[in-house]
């Protein structure tokens, strides 16, 4: 299966070339990705403008011109199905991507999505149908939403429990970790050496 990487800022805060040892965190959580078995290809969606900076860090980026992630997604969408992740989770890991894409082929649901026990849905860790995807998004568009969570309201998906998995391995709270500051580097930079490990 491909992966997309969004690492489109919207956000003043959201830097997705802040180094983890050394390495931009975006670049990290493509690596991981490709630690998946299930991961063939990894695909980064970036600013146009920002093509040349991220060229460096990324093996396939795809530069869109867009107002928002969600329309920066719906012009790069692939046209088979994807596991979408933010490109400030350097700590994605391997074991639940591989997991997630088992489920997603078993059930063949639009949208495989991990969400917490409070409701809230991780929906740039998920797996997408495209045709699904794209009829969300323009749905959310044309009611005027600009966050990407808002698609969920728009799909027929299917959720995992991220508490009833982290309790099997504590490790895939992980996962869902961004990093936005010096204080998340310096935590992600103990637990990417905690985690060489799994």
């Amino acid at each position: 299966m491909r992966a997309v990487v969004m690492a489109f800022p919207e956000k003043r805060w959201e830097n997705y070339t802040i180094p983890i040892n050394d390495e931009p965190v975006v670049k990290l959580t493509e690596k991981r990705l490709l630690m998946s078995k299930r991961i063939d290809e990894v695909f980064t969606i970036v600013r146009k403008d920002k093509l040349k900076t991220y060229s460096l860090h990324v093996s396939n980026p795809v530069p869109v011109s867009a107002r928002s992630k969600m329309e920066a997604l719906l012009k790069a969408l692939p046209d088979e199905p994807f596991f979408l992740v933010e490109g400030n989770m350097p700590l994605v890991m391997p074991f639940l991507v591989n997991y997630l894409i088992g489920l997603f082929y078993e059930n063949e649901p639009e949208a495989l999505i991990p969400v917490w026990k409070d409701g809230t849905a991780e929906v740039t860790h998920a797996v997408y149908e495209p045709d699904a995807l794209t009829d969300a998004i323009e749905a959310a568009l044309a009611e005027g939403h600009r966050s990407m969570s808002k698609i969920t309201e728009f799909l027929d998906y299917e959720s995992v429990s991220i508490e009833e998995l982290s309790k099997r391995n504590p490790k895939v709270t992980l996962s869902f970790f961004r990093v936005k500051s010096s204080l998340d580097v310096r935590f992600a930079e103990q637990a990417l050496k905690d985690s060489v490990r799994v």
